[in-house]
């Protein structure tokens, strides 16, 4: 029996991976990639946000009403997250509601966090891993904070495809990236393009 379907990972940086988790967003019949707290943990630990380990302790201590809970608070992130990305690719700039419900989560993820010394050398640790039903929200919305404030911040994309349009992070040699994956996207545009070009021979 086959598990359940891979994440697509196509964006290059977490934060823009959870955006794109909610797939058709503009074409109105839109799909929710991690409708359940089950999901989320399975989303972060593709991620290597979490690992399968620490994943698995989450879904056996978190209750369904507080997973419901920590998934509805994700998806505020990424709607907010979403918005504002969105608002700086279309030149509409960010709506003051959305970044300050950002800098909330923001704010509720880094008092999570603590400073510790492993092998002689400095890094955040968070508290709780295995207990907090908030690890996935706060560790997604951390890479989203850390993102923003970014010099990548500048080299965000969406997906030439306008059902699509997926987030990514272009990272290509001189900044021609224009699909969120070629073998998708890419040759789907290719083909419809051809087939206009075909259709316009044909009518002229």
């Amino acid at each position: 029996m086959s598990g359940p379907e891979p994440f697509k990972l196509h964006a290059g940086h977490p934060a823009l991976e959870l955006v794109n988790t909610l797939d058709f967003r503009f074409s109105g019949q839109t799909v929710d990639l991690i409708p359940t707290y089950k999901e989320l943990l399975r989303f972060t630990a593709r991620l290597q946000l979490l690992t399968p380990e620490q994943g698995r302790k989450l879904g056996r201590t978190v209750g369904e009403e507080e997973g419901r809970r920590v998934v509805a608070s994700t998806a505020e992130l990424r709607e907010a997250l979403a918005r504002v990305l969105y608002g700086r690719i279309d030149g509409t700039g960010p709506p003051a509601r959305q970044l300050q419900l950002l800098e909330q989560k923001f704010h509720a993820a880094s008092q999570h966090r603590r400073l510790v010394a492993r092998e002689a050398r400095l890094e955040w640790s968070w508290s709780g891993t295995e207990r907090q039903a908030e690890i996935p929200l706060w560790m997604l919305a951390q890479a989203a904070s850390d993102l923003l404030v970014s010099s990548h911040a500048g080299l965000i994309k969406d997906c030439g495809d306008p059902t699509c349009r997926w987030l990514f992070l272009d990272v290509s040699k001189n900044h021609t990236r224009r699909w969120c994956d070629m073998k998708t996207c890419g040759n789907r545009m290719k083909a419809r393009r051809h087939h206009q070009r075909v259709k316009g021979e044909g009518d002229s």
